[in-house]
């Protein structure tokens, strides 16, 4: 179980290290919001594996998000 935790962690980390200051501080920025808004993309931290999504009315937990908003368009091409 530990291990699995620390293989999130990891590629949580790897992930917010494409990120440039501007963005992470974005990210602090829409962490504030209360949900997402019906529709929006983002992907969820503690689950890489499925890629991005989209919100839902009943949308995941905010802190654990990575809003596409809150991303440039050309970080995705540097990953």
């Amino acid at each position: 179980m530990k291990s699995d935790m620390r293989s999130e962690n990891i590629a949580r980390e790897s992930v917010l290290k494409l990120l440039s200051d501007d963005e992470v501080a974005s990210v602090s920025t829409a962490e504030t919001a209360t949900r997402l808004l019906d529709g929006e993309e983002y992907l969820d931290l503690e689950e890489l594996e499925r890629g991005v999504q989209q919100a839902k009315k009943a949308g995941p937990a905010i802190g654990r998000v990575l809003p596409r908003r809150a991303v440039h368009k050309d970080t995705g091409a540097r990953s």
